[in-house]
């Protein structure tokens, strides 16, 4: 069954694209449109509101992290009309390497899916059409069907804007009045927690709405080209640690990739969710148990008091991996952000604060330095560290992983390896002996 793609991106962050791409699925699901969604780059929190906008899981799509053949695998299920999300702007990304660097940009010219451009006109009119004019010629490879204007103060304003965006040949696609915009909640890594949310419903009702009314759904859908046919189901992108997983899940532990989770089920283990919040200990019967990330630290107290799950989780068997969230857990203590210690697992030596704020942001590559839950020694894996915790004490144990970032600059090693216990504030992705 063919899948036809298209991307919503931006010249940068802030634009509105996350807005209009849940406005498209919203209002496209409304009329019948079977559609699905996908993401670009590293992001665990706009995927769950495309997921819960189309009744779809959303996958994403990271030419940096992602070998070649895992990436067409995972663009092509599922037939119908698929939206690609970029993140950042269009050509943002890391690396050196043409075609690697994790960019909106780079799907676009590997499949030639068309992009359409999300512009925040505000505080200016025809200017708009030269930021246009730079982004439509900066790739050859990367071709930019048209444009949505977003943030309209007046009909005035979206004159100005769209007879310039006429005359440069490139179609308006939607005009969106400033006081039409929907404010999506923030915290300190992006968007709260669709999970959250409990007026999601109506929130997306709003959102299709706004498509309804404001994007031009016809000739948005019109412009999608199929993704090229891979065949065979999707290799496992992680290897997965045990034949049957605990997987901690709930507001404190809600990051994880979709498609590790599918990799994982295709190669026959079985994932048995459980919450620590509910103070719910890692189930019996399983091999192993990961701890994704997430937001320990808005519920510091909470787990420190869970004593099931905590006694459950020191008990455990199998190998036991955090990451990042997970990862302080697992370590003697987390800080809060009022400076308050909380005791977490203590199944890891070193000790973590969310008061002493430093973001930590980026692509890692890790090489790994002993067996543990993510694969053998030697294992190489790529992913990224996104959070803004500060280790307060590094502990004793031995280090997970060799890292360097996306250009292969080298990097104090990361994590720490206890026996059967891993941890780290990596997040991974994928390995990358995947042909």
């Amino acid at each position: 069954m063919t899948t036809k793609a298209l991307i919503i991106a931006a010249p940068r962050s802030g634009s509105g694209k996350t807005t209009v791409t849940l406005a498209l699925l919203s209002a496209l699901r409304r009329r019948g449109v079977p559609v699905q969604a996908a993401k670009s780059g590293p992001d665990y929190i706009d995927p769950a509101f495309h997921a819960a906008a189309t009744g779809h899981p959303s996958v994403n799509l990271d030419s940096w992290a992602m070998p070649p053949a895992l990436l067409d695998v995972l663009a092509a299920p599922g037939g119908g009309l698929k939206i690609i999300e970029a993140s950042m702007g269009l050509f943002d990304g890391a690396g050196e390497a043409e075609g690697r660097q994790g960019s909106a940009a780079d799907l676009a010219a590997r499949w030639g899916v068309p992009v359409v451009l999300v512009l925040d006109v505000s505080g200016q009119s025809q200017s708009a059409a030269a930021v246009a004019r730079g982004f439509a010629a900066h790739h050859p490879g990367v071709r930019v069907a048209g444009v949505v204007l977003n943030k309209l103060a007046s009909p005035r304003h979206r004159a100005g804007a769209e007879g310039a965006m006429r005359a440069l040949g490139l179609p308006v696609l939607g005009a969106v009045p400033r006081e039409a915009a929907i404010a999506l909640p923030e915290r300190h890594l992006g968007l709260v927690q669709a999970r959250e949310l409990d007026g999601l419903p109506a929130m997306l009702a709003r959102l299709a709405d706004l498509g309804e009314a404001h994007l031009d759904l016809e000739a948005i859908a019109a412009l999608a080209t199929p993704l090229p046919a891979a065949g065979g189901a999707p290799p496992a992108a992680l290897r997965p640690p045990g034949q049957r997983i605990a997987l901690a899940s709930d507001a404190a532990f809600g990051f994880v990739y979709p498609h590790v989770l599918a990799g994982w089920r295709a190669a026959g283990a079985e994932l048995v969710p459980f919450s620590p919040l509910a103070d719910e200990p890692p189930p019996p019967g399983c091999d192993a148990c990961w701890l994704p990330g997430g937001y320990p630290e808005l519920h510091a107290g909470v787990l420190a008091g869970a004593g099931r799950f905590l006694r459950g989780l020191r008990g455990f068997a199998g190998r036991v991996h955090g990451e990042c969230g997970g990862f302080m857990v697992l370590g003697e203590g987390l800080e809060d952000a009022a400076g308050q210690r909380h005791a977490m697992a203590g199944m890891l030596g070193h000790a973590t604060s969310f008061a002493k704020r430093r973001m930590n942001l980026g692509y890692r590559e890790a090489t790994l330095l002993a067996d543990c839950a993510l694969g053998p020694a030697g294992t190489r894996l790529r992913g990224h560290e996104f959070h803004y915790a500060s280790v307060t004490d590094p502990g004793r144990d031995a280090p997970l992983a060799a890292l360097v970032d996306a250009n292969e600059a080298a990097l104090p090693p990361g994590g720490g390896v206890r026996g059967r216990v891993s941890g780290s504030f990596f997040h991974a992705i994928a390995r990358q002996d995947i042909a």
